[in-house]
């Protein structure tokens, strides 16, 4: 306290008041920092250093992963700690604007799914669901497949409009890249993109068996719609787009982290 008041008040009065002697006073100023003192300033400048470089978008356990990439071993209640007295926290969600329009009367499939989101291996069960992106010239719609068993989007459409194409052009490549084996689950909420005669018809054909949430309950859609935030959380909640074709050219190509999106994560 006395060094914090030291440019509105002398020492010797602050020592008086304090009860601390001048003498030990310029004892304790001169004397080296600790080992551990030393520690806590070099931890302090890399918390901000990744707080930064992450876009202030990780938490404590998310952030400990990066500072071990970077050779920093650090304990999470350390981080914890060393966040609070620094005033660090994560940026917060922007609320979702809803592309889900379930208020049809097209045909539904029952939620063959139910939440077992724990695969045995690849191509077994894939997700899929919509997003947006917004830019100075509207809406860009973002369609994407997610493979369970390794969180991998194996398929991705843009597009201005938020059509079955957009789903359908999605599905083919990741039918394309990925080549599935009959029965694989395809799992979806209960949107008229997902629910359309055409689209229907074209998982008949690659033989997928087809899984839909239940209405209105985002949480049997829970790993892509975790995908989706993880998105807008890391990059879009960052970007500026003035048209869409700028949106299309910077999204697939941002290196996300390896526990959410891997580097080149639309391929």
């Amino acid at each position: 306290m006395m060094y914090a008041l030291r440019l509105q008040y002398p020492p010797p009065l602050t020592g008086r008041m304090m009860s601390v002697s001048a003498s030990g006073y310029y004892a304790w100023v001169d004397r080296p920092l600790s080992k551990r003192a030393r520690e806590e300033m070099r931890l302090e400048l890399e918390i901000k250093a990744a707080d930064k470089r992450t876009r202030q978008t990780y938490g404590p356990e998310r952030l400990q992963c990066d500072l071990a990439e970077n050779g920093i071993r650090v304990g999470i209640c350390r981080i914890r700690r060393i966040r609070k007295k620094l005033g660090i926290r994560c940026k917060q969600k922007r609320k979702f604007r809803a592309t889900t329009d379930s208020k049809h009367q097209l045909p539904v499939a029952e939620n063959a799914l139910g939440q077992r989101f724990k695969v045995a291996g690849r191509n077994t069960v894939w997700v899929s669901d919509i997003t947006y992106v917004p830019t100075d010239e509207g809406w860009l719609y973002l369609a994407g497949h997610k493979d369970l068993f390794n969180g991998e989007i194996v398929g991705y459409a843009m597009g201005e409009r938020l059509t079955r194409n957009l789903v359908s052009q999605s599905l083919f490549r990741a039918v394309a890249a990925k080549h599935p084996a009959k029965g694989l689950m395809h799992h979806s909420d209960r949107g008229s993109q997902y629910c359309s005669h055409e689209y229907r018809q074209l998982l008949d054909q690659f033989d997928l068996q087809v899984s839909m949430s239940g209405t209105g309950n985002c949480f049997d859609n829970a790993p892509m719609e975790s995908f989706w935030g993880t998105l807008k959380q890391e990059l879009v909640h960052h970007r500026h787009y003035t048209t869409r074709q700028e949106a299309i050219r910077d999204i697939p190509r941002r290196p996300m982290h390896k526990d959410s999106m891997p580097d080149n994560w639309l391929r």
